[in-house]
């Protein structure tokens, strides 16, 4: 256990995910005191840390080991730097302070530990957005790499890649502005079984088959008040995720994808994707609605071809199983799939990526977007961590480099890239497609471009404010039975805010 002591609480987002990607096994317990922040300029705390001890002050940080024998000092005249950083109170001189206070406490924890972090201070969601901003500006490919390395100490790899990601991302979002266009997404949280990774809001289809029909009458009922709310925006990409959307029947499946064409103007669509996911879910008769109804991409999502795996992780199907689903996408005209991969999971070693490449070789999808395994505190992966630790895999960042050459190799360019919390061996997830086949969603979603409406139950909708460049979120609640129920109060909350804020977006 790391226990954390806050003296003043502006920095804490700062501080608890740096120190955690150097401790990634250890738990945080952070206690603040009632001391304003002002008074220590918003940026002191001590850290006290089982066998190491942390303290950042006004003027100076130090580390020391419990033994009190081994100091590392890095002292600075503070009350300068502060008084820059906040003479005009606005956000560029915050950030440059705040990425100030990262670099000297990285530096310190990695002399500590040991270690480097591929990415550097950089620990949030989206470290790609900082690129984009600035090539969307007109910086230089070369300026910007200087930028990374100089303000985050990200690594040459890391850096290449995000570069390469946002070369891509700048063609695919030509022509769509922040201003007058979104997307939608629609939730279907049903799944044919739970897998031991798995953090999201979803349940097993044969369990909840009695709320699909509510579910589905409740969620058009949704979308019926979405048709008419941005009506004055152009709608250029649908996502239909889950859950596993292909849990529900050819007819239901039918029903929705026709509601969803009468409700909304297809125009400017670009992109109608549906998450197939789990290859025990597909028929040829719903792929054959998927076609018919003007789908124009789709994923079937292995994870792995390891059986041993899919057994142990809890999907209920056979590599077998995905290969045939692929196939029969395929004859059904499908030209536009992605296979979604998974680097560390349980009991997988570099082998194993490189066996599943080989198969997935042989089918030749679209686009494939390698996730590297990040175990949520709801997952059941981390609720059973002690039954499950002997088969952790430590060899995340090697299957990674195996499937970055594979790419390279294939034709398959990075086109979106994201991070999230407790991802093994602080890395990061990317989609990678043929010239043409990118997931145009999923680079909206990430680099936050324009609003993203969402539909359904677990839906977080985010409405841009593009004067501004902002993001405001109005959520619907999880709980399937909740979001049934209570139907009425999730479309109010968006008419709610749309009443008092629509002239602004």
């Amino acid at each position: 256990m790391i226990y954390i002591k806050m003296l003043g609480e502006d920095y804490e987002q700062d501080i608890r995910p740096l120190v955690k990607a150097f401790y990634p096994e250890e738990e945080l317990n952070i206690v603040h005191e009632d001391i304003p922040s002002a008074e220590l300029y918003g940026m002191s705390s001590d850290s006290f840390m089982g066998r190491l001890l942390l303290k950042l002050e006004p003027n100076r940080f130090f580390l020391s080991f419990e033994d009190g024998k081994t100091e590392i000092f890095a002292e600075e005249d503070f009350t300068q730097l502060v008084e820059g950083a906040y003479k005009n109170e606005g956000l560029p001189d915050r950030r440059m302070y705040r990425n100030y206070l990262h670099r000297k406490l990285y530096r310190m924890l990695s002399e500590a530990t040991g270690k480097k972090l591929p990415w550097g201070t950089l620990t949030g969601v989206r470290p790609t957005k900082l690129a984009l901003e600035r090539r969307l500006q007109g910086e230089l490919p070369e300026t910007i790499a200087n930028y990374f390395k100089t303000e985050y100490l990200c690594s040459e790899e890391k850096t290449a890649l995000c570069l390469k990601v946002v070369e891509n991302e700048s063609r695919l979002l030509a022509g769509i502005t922040k201003q007058d266009s979104y997307s939608i997404y629609i939730g279907i949280p049903f799944c044919p079984s739970i897998c031991l990774y798995c953090s999201f809001s979803s349940y097993p289809v044969k369990q909840y088959e009695a709320y699909v029909e509510p579910y589905l009458e409740a969620l058009f009922r949704e979308i019926d008040f979405a048709a008419g709310c941005l009506s004055d925006k152009k709608l250029i990409s649908i996502y239909i995720g889950g859950g596993t959307p292909t849990t529900l029947s050819a007819e239901q499946m039918r029903r929705l994808l026709r509601k969803v064409k009468q409700s909304f103007d297809f125009t400017y669509l670009r992109e109608w994707t549906v998450e197939a996911g789990r290859p025990d879910s597909i028929t040829r008769e719903k792929l054959m609605v998927l076609k018919e109804e003007g789908i124009t991409r789709i994923s079937i999502n292995p994870q792995t071809m390891q059986q041993r795996t899919l057994d142990l992780i809890g999907r209920r199907h056979t590599a077998e199983q995905i290969k045939e689903a692929f196939c029969l996408a395929r004859e059904c005209g499908h030209d536009n799939i992605n296979m979604d991969l998974i680097v560390g999971l349980t009991g997988e070693g570099k082998q194993d990526i490189e066996a599943t490449l080989s198969e997935i070789d042989e089918l030749k999808p679209d686009s494939i977007t390698v996730h590297t395994l990040a175990v949520k505190r709801a997952a059941r992966l981390n609720a059973e961590k002690e039954r499950y630790q002997s088969l952790k895999s430590h060899e995340a960042s090697a299957m990674l480099a195996v499937c970055e050459a594979y790419m390279a190799g294939h034709s398959y360019a990075p086109y979106y890239l994201y991070r999230q919390k407790n991802m093994s061996d602080n890395l990061e997830n990317v989609g990678y497609a043929k010239e043409g086949k990118e997931g145009l969603y999923n680079v909206l979603i990430m680099e936050e471009r324009h609003t993203i409406l969402a539909l359904g139950a677990g839906g977080s909708t985010k409405f841009m404010f593009a004067d501004e460049d902002r993001l405001e979120r109005v959520e619907n609640v999880k709980n399937v039975k909740e979001y049934i129920a209570r139907i009425d109060e999730m479309i109010a909350r968006k008419q709610n805010f749309l009443s008092q804020y629509q002239e602004f977006l």
